[in-house]
């Protein structure tokens, strides 16, 4: 096959970012090359999100732009992946002909013979004249993402995506994603995740901790494990099947709240205290082990005891509350209260908050504004559930309706734009106050950072424009919220860091004086710090840093030592 250019774009989540680089490997094992430049490429793949408009109607606009593309190279196959794919299906071939594959993210491991078919049929259709028409590759979940128990035991041929994944030294910084869970049961009425990515499916603990290992040994240091829900993670040995030699992950078996451990505890049921211990205990290699997304219901003692006792599990939390109202909590099917809230976030700072040892606990979370019914009441109630929770961040959107959710459906949009900005604006500069001062109280603490790259500051005080800064992150473009953080956006990098620019840096003009790296610390923090003499040597490794200034996004420190 003669080697095919592939630019990749991701939109949306932590596992969408997954899907992509898995994509990515699977292709490049099959001679594909890609490249950062989509102007190019010979394929353009979308990885899409449907969660946030915003990053929807970016989708739309880059599809919209390539028609001019297409017209003047009518060989160029355009394809779009995730969960706009997977909700819109053909419909979107039809309002989008430009569009000639579809792959929806429970059907990923047939993006390579979808790509090569489509190829093909390109081909054919612009030797006779019929160039302007979609090639119609298409996979897509459907009905069957839902599968009932008696089904679960046929072949998961998506794991098969996660079990063949190809980890090289060159491609990571140190750190990497691992899927544990897919797909989601809650069923909250702003989401389309469990329509669009299926049912909650747990991968086989032996795969995982496998996984984890060959992450050590290619260098990783820090790993995080993705799922929508991730402490809900269990896998019943009991249960367990086999097709082909190979163990099949297992669906999730849904339970009501309140359980300080979990129900199913035992030894033959690996739970995700389990999990965490497993990875921490058998894969030393990994420094720092996080996870995403957490659900405050049933987050119970067990899993916050082994993040206390296990020193590489980070002392971080994202557990998303989405809005401060018992009322709105219900109408968005969220499954706990308040109160219950309040209780996980104290039983969690109790177990682990250390600030004193240079440990605190960082907690992250969701705020959705704006929610159909939503009054003046029930956004003080968020308002002051913001200042009770101390949140070191806080994800804080406007809601919009989604097509195929129960909320679109079933519950009129019927707060004004107005009222959406103001409140959402007033729960921004709120944030905005708490996340200063929480930064300012890690001033003369010495913390652990894992360095991630040279800065974007230090990039552009050597010259480097947005787009050198682009290409010097990598080929494959990540887009959250509808906001690029490797383009043109946010000028630069990821985080602010760029990992794959530091030997320019400092071999640039023969300039040896210090250079500004960027890193987080295990609660997540931004620090950046200045290092003499070759950074590149910084990266991908754990150093210690005392923080001497901080402000609402970020710490300033000295390095100190290198662990």
């Amino acid at each position: 096959m003669t080697q095919r250019a592939v630019y990749l774009e991701t939109f949306g989540c932590q596992m969408n970012e997954l899907d992509s680089q898995l994509v990515q490997g699977a292709l490049t094992r099959l001679g594909y090359a890609f490249t950062p430049d989509a102007g190019k490429a010979d394929i353009v793949l979308y990885n899409t999100c449907s969660v946030r408009e915003q990053a929807e109607q970016k989708v739309w606009s880059r599809l919209g732009e390539l028609k001019s593309a297409k017209a003047a190279r009518p060989d160029l196959v355009v394809g779009v992946l995730g969960c706009l794919a997977e909700r819109d299906g053909v419909d979107l071939l039809r309002r989008m002909p430009v569009v000639d594959v579809l792959c929806g993210p429970g059907e990923l491991d047939k993006l390579p013979g979808l790509l090569d078919n489509a190829v093909r049929t390109r081909l054919a259709l612009t030797s006779d004249g019929d160039g302007h028409r979609s090639a119609r590759q298409v996979a897509l979940q459907g009905n069957t993402s839902r599968r009932s128990g008696t089904l679960a035991a046929a072949a998961d041929d998506l794991e098969m995506l996660d079990l063949s994944r190809a980890i090289s030294p060159v491609d990571h910084h140190g750190t990497a994603y691992v899927r544990i869970t897919r797909g989601c049961n809650k069923f909250c009425t702003y989401c389309v995740v469990p329509f669009t990515r299926g049912a909650e499916v747990h991968r086989p603990p032996e795969h995982i901790v496998e996984e984890c290992k060959r992450l050590a040994d290619a260098g990783v240091l820090e790993v995080t494990l993705l799922g929508q829900t991730v402490n809900h993670y269990r896998f019943e040995d009991d249960a367990a099947v086999s097709v082909n030699g190979v163990v099949q992950p297992q669906k999730g078996r849904s339970y009501s709240g309140g359980h300080r451990r979990d129900p199913f505890e035992g030894e033959r049921v690996t739970t995700f205290a389990n999990l965490l211990y497993r990875i921490h205990e058998e894969v030393p290699g990994i420094q720092r082990l996080r996870f995403v997304t957490s659900y405050p219901r049933d987050f119970g003692d067990d899993v916050l005891e082994v993040m206390r006792d296990c020193p590489r599990i980070c002392r971080y939390l994202h557990v998303p509350v989405q809005s401060g109202s018992d009322r709105i909590l219900k109408a968005m099917n969220r499954g706990y209260t308040t109160g219950e809230y309040f209780e996980f976030l104290d039983r969690a700072r109790a177990h682990l908050d250390q600030p004193e040892i240079g440990r605190p606990l960082m907690v992250s979370s969701d705020i959705i504004v704006g929610f159909p019914g939503e009054t003046e009441a029930d956004f003080e109630a968020t308002a002051a559930l913001l200042e009770r929770s101390r949140f070191k961040s806080c994800f804080i959107f406007k809601y919009s309706p989604r097509p195929g959710t129960v909320a679109f459906d079933r519950l009129p949009d019927d707060v004004s734009d107005a009222d959406k900005r103001r409140r959402n604006n007033l729960l921004l500069a709120l944030q905005s106050k708490i996340s200063d001062e929480i930064s300012r109280e890690q001033i003369g603490r010495v913390f652990d950072v894992f360095v991630e790259g040279v800065s974007r500051k230090a990039l552009q005080k050597k010259g480097m424009s947005h787009g050198e800064i682009r290409k010097a992150h990598g080929a494959v473009a990540l887009t959250v919220a509808g906001k690029s953080v490797s383009g043109e956006e946010d000028e630069g990098c990821s985080s602010g860091a760029c990992s794959t620019g530091a030997s320019w840096v400092t071999d640039a003009d023969g300039d040896s004086g210090p250079v500004q790296l960027s890193g987080r610390t295990d609660g997540d923090n931004i620090v950046f710090f200045d290092v003499p003499g070759d950074a590149a040597a910084y990266v991908g490794r754990v150093v210690r840093v005392r923080v001497t200034g901080a402000d609402r996004l970020s710490l300033q420190g000295v390095h100190e030592e290198t662990k």
